[in-house]
């Protein structure tokens, strides 16, 4: 078992769609939500992510593919 922060940086067109819901519920991953700052224009999340690290690599590259900017936060 693996837990990461990470930030995810929405663009405009994204923020109102429940990426994180989705995420959730795609894959079998805890997602624990740190900090966030969200705007009308941008927005960004920060989380922790627990659980297999291949699901949680399948999940990241799934944001990525859905248009979100994923950053990995070394604590």
């Amino acid at each position: 078992m693996s837990d990461q922060i990470y930030r995810l940086i929405y663009p405009a067109s994204l923020i109102s769609v429940p990426i994180i819901n989705q995420l959730i519920r795609q894959f079998d991953i805890t997602v624990n939500i740190i900090k966030a700052q969200i705007t009308p224009e941008e927005g960004w999340v920060e989380v922790q992510l627990a659980g297999n690290p291949m699901v949680i690599e399948d999940a990241i590259t799934w944001l990525k593919a859905q248009g979100i900017e994923v950053e990995f936060k070394p604590e």
